[in-house]
């Protein structure tokens, strides 16, 4: 039985939220904008008083193999105090990149429907050779992101 739109939108949701109590649990003050238009799933209030805005992208363990951190169409130009944090459920795995480092690394697609929109991939994968199966990794040029809490916020 295939993914229900249901539970494909709720998921995003559901990280969403799971992520944003984490930045709750760290003591950063998080704020929710009523209306999602402009890509920001929360604003954070730095302790010097300033805010940042902050888009969450988040990968389920459902989709294809070797697609674990995959992020795609992303509408983005750059903005000052942007950050986006991408999660990846299988991984296990949490990335945080400002909107100028997206745009540093992500790939602009230049054709089709999504031209002009950003993507970006983390993961390689690799066949496991004793099971056959897709083992997923970081690409190397992406450690530098990996985050396990969200210092980078306070």
């Amino acid at each position: 039985m295939g993914k229900s739109f249901r539970s494909v939108a709720s998921f995003g949701k559901r990280m969403e939220y799971n992520l944003i109590g984490k930045m709750l649990i760290e003591g950063l003050d998080v704020y929710l904008p009523l209306v999602d238009d402009h890509g920001v799933d929360c604003i954070v209030k730095k302790s010097d008083g300033t805010f940042i805005e902050i888009q969450i992208k988040a990968r389920s363990n459902t989709v294809s193999a070797g697609d674990a951190a995959l992020f795609a169409a992303i509408p983005h130009e750059k903005r000052d105090n942007f950050y986006f944090v991408f999660y990846s459920e299988r991984m296990e795995t949490m990335w945080i990149l400002s909107s100028e480092e997206f745009l540093e690394e992500c790939v602009t697609n230049k054709t089709g429907k999504n031209a002009g929109k950003r993507t970006i991939w983390f993961n390689g994968h690799k066949k496991d050779p004793s099971t056959g199966e897709k083992k997923e990794y970081c690409y190397k040029r992406f450690e530098k992101y990996i985050a396990e809490n969200f210092s980078k916020f306070h």
